[in-house]
């Protein structure tokens, strides 16, 4: 959390946790999936534990009708989850298809925040959002990049 501390500073409406995103009282959590929806790794495999394992079928089944048939890095989906304290989960994917390479040097954290905050500010039953750091897993670009890029799409679309 430090890197985020440092970069998100004295956001009044932004709170730095330091335990699992699972525990966040909530509107919805992001999923940092991938274009395709694949949930069955890192984050995304702890959401399918907590929501359902039925998640990643909804979520692709979403994605298929999507005139891309696929989710675009940049673009978010919502869907309900069910759960009784956390009723939404917005899909922004960090990479089109799981892998390690180029993601570090990327603006993909940058683009799934951005995705991430526009879904959440469109719709009227979401007012807070629980978000990981955007390609720190699998994509291993560095902490500080990503608070970077993530606090850029705040000051965008939200300040």
């Amino acid at each position: 959390g430090e890197a985020w501390r440092k970069i998100f500073g004295a956001a009044r409406d932004v709170e730095i946790v330091d335990d699992s995103i699972l525990n966040c009282d909530t509107d919805a959590i992001v999923s940092p999936a991938n274009s395709f929806g694949f949930m069955a790794g890192g984050l995304d495999y702890y959401l399918s534990e907590m929501f359902g394992w039925d998640l990643q079928e909804r979520l692709q089944e979403m994605i298929r009708k999507l005139p891309e048939g696929e989710l675009l890095v940049g673009k978010a989906l919502v869907m309900d989850t069910g759960h009784h304290i956390v009723p939404y989960l917005i899909a922004a994917p960090t990479m089109r298809v799981p892998m390690r390479f180029h993601i570090a040097s990327s603006v993909n954290a940058y683009l799934a925040m951005k995705a991430a905050l526009i879904a959440a500010v469109k719709h009227p039953q979401i007012d807070s959002i629980a978000v990981s750091g955007m390609c720190t897993g699998v994509g291993r670009m560095p902490y500080e990049t990503s608070a970077i890029q993530m606090f850029a799409a705040y000051q965008e679309i939200i300040l």
